[in-house]
């Protein structure tokens, strides 16, 4: 049965003339119907990040900061050789150890820090 809306449309009755419902079968999903991966990461792969590395941390006073001259030493809190972490956009995402390369420093990754652990960091 139908009926005429206000705009002079014909709208079936809901109840009249309403086709049966068909069951559908949906395929599993394999490796090839998944999106790539790697296409998806292409939009985030020239975004600018900051990458920094803390060798260690130290307080003082105005005053012995003024007092530093070429060839002064701050003594930091961490220890030779102690792991550094290695920060992207002031969150912790690896760790590592200091190396020299042709007279330059770098840092080795020696650990990726893993999500769940990151989450903790945060507390």
């Amino acid at each position: 049965m139908s009926s005429v809306n206000e705009q002079g449309n014909t709208a079936l009755n809901e109840t009249a003339n309403t086709p049966e419902k068909e069951n559908y079968q949906f395929s599993a999903l394999s490796e090839k119907s998944r999106p790539d991966q790697s296409a998806n990461l292409g939009f985030i792969l020239d975004i600018p990040l900051e990458v920094s590395v803390e060798l260690g941390r130290t307080q003082m006073l105005v005053n012995d900061l003024l007092k530093l001259g070429q060839g002064s030493v701050i003594e930091l809190s961490k220890l030779a050789g102690e792991t550094l972490e290695i920060m992207a956009n002031q969150k912790p995402v690896a760790r590592g150890e200091v190396v020299v390369i042709n007279e330059k420093y770098g840092i080795r990754v020696t650990e990726i820090i893993s999500p769940m652990e990151r989450v903790e960091q945060l507390r």
